[in-house]
């Protein structure tokens, strides 16, 4: 089942049904105002929803509409929670390496999490707005899942079976502000603004072969400027898979219907120890702070610069067919030109 959330003028949007091939789409007021709704009783929704689709996929339903992803909020446009972990140790890697830090054991066998911000995401095609370029402006492409009630304590088995929808994240960070606030030894804030989700949020089963052991096997796409950036696939190299995630986030709390858990920017290492872009013949990458972490490994400093105004930044995931799944997340970076007066 695939979902989307238009605007209407409220804060968490109108629900709507979307067809497989992302072509039609229909509200569905009377089952479920919003996502939320249908989080909080799962069980009882997504069954209804799920005809509704079928129908959709087989001929017209009587109130659809052609899909417009312009028109889509984040599907959660506020959620009462959002983790993002650092499945990746790659990236990971690259970061310290770049640094000359040692990579602590630990990192690969406790999963890094922190918790975001999670009261204003930014639409899918929403303009990055912000203060100033010398903030070290970047992308980071990612999977997000999103579960249903979880017990405190669940095994990472158990986990698995708690998430109820997928959706693509780009997972802005001011690189900038970061080193700052870690030396504070109190971790993110300023340095996480809003991050962006895809368009259209799907059930497990609808990737098909690509969704198993509890990781999405397949490249996550990212344009910079027009111009392909990245391409490494979500299930290679991704040391903890979204059910060690989702424990890990559910050791000392019970998480609530609609908790959002990231995996981390998409690395993958390709064979060598920091990865290749693709003008080398590689997959590339899903962030700038990668490509400026190897400048810095080979080069003693790096080169690429981060995001500019007027920039701009597409992710996007497709089925072997080459139908995109999720639709895409198109932003541009924007001057803020700061609170309404």
């Amino acid at each position: 089942m695939k979902l989307a959330t238009y605007r209407n003028g409220t804060r968490d949007g109108q629900l709507m049904v979307v067809s497989r091939n992302l072509n039609a789409a229909v509200a569905v007021p009377a089952i479920a105002s919003c996502m939320q709704e249908l989080l909080d009783n799962w069980d009882g929704i997504a069954p209804k929803l799920e005809k509704i689709y079928q129908q959709l996929n087989d001929s017209d339903v009587d109130g659809s509409i052609q899909f417009d992803e312009a028109l889509c909020e984040s599907p959660l446009p506020r959620a009462y929670q959002w983790a993002d972990g650092s499945a990746y140790v790659n990236h990971v890697e690259l970061v310290r390496r770049a640094r000359g830090a040692e990579m602590p054991p630990s990192f690969w066998e406790d999963p890094l999490m922190y918790q975001g911000g999670s009261d204003d995401f930014l639409a899918p095609y929403d303009d990055i707005e912000m203060g100033s370029t010398e903030w070290g402006i970047d992308f980071e492409g990612e999977i997000a899942i999103i579960t249903d009630d979880v017990p405190m304590g669940v095994d990472a088995k158990t986990a698995g079976q708690h998430i109820k929808l997928l959706m693509l994240v780009n997972d802005v960070s001011l690189r900038g502000l970061i080193p700052g606030e870690l030396g504070k030894g109190f971790g993110f804030f300023q340095s996480k603004p809003s991050s962006a989700f895809s368009p259209v949020a799907v059930t497990p089963d609808e990737l098909g072969d690509a969704w198993k052991a509890n990781k999405v096997h397949l490249p996550l796409l990212s344009e910079y400027n027009g111009k392909a950036f990245g391409k490494p696939n979500a299930g290679e190299d991704m040391t903890f898979d979204f059910g060690q995630l989702v424990a890990h986030a559910a050791k000392t709390r019970h998480l609530g219907a609609g908790a959002i858990i990231g995996s981390g920017t998409v690395s993958n290492k390709q064979g060598t120890d920091h990865g290749t872009s693709i003008e080398e013949g590689g997959v590339g990458y899903s962030c700038i702070a990668e490509v400026r972490m190897i400048e810095t490994i080979r080069d003693g400093k790096p080169a690429t610069q981060f995001m500019q105004f007027g920039d701009t930044i597409k992710m996007e995931m497709k089925d072997d067919g080459g139908q995109s799944i999720f639709g895409t997340i198109n932003q541009k970076v924007v001057q803020y030109e700061g609170p309404e007066k």
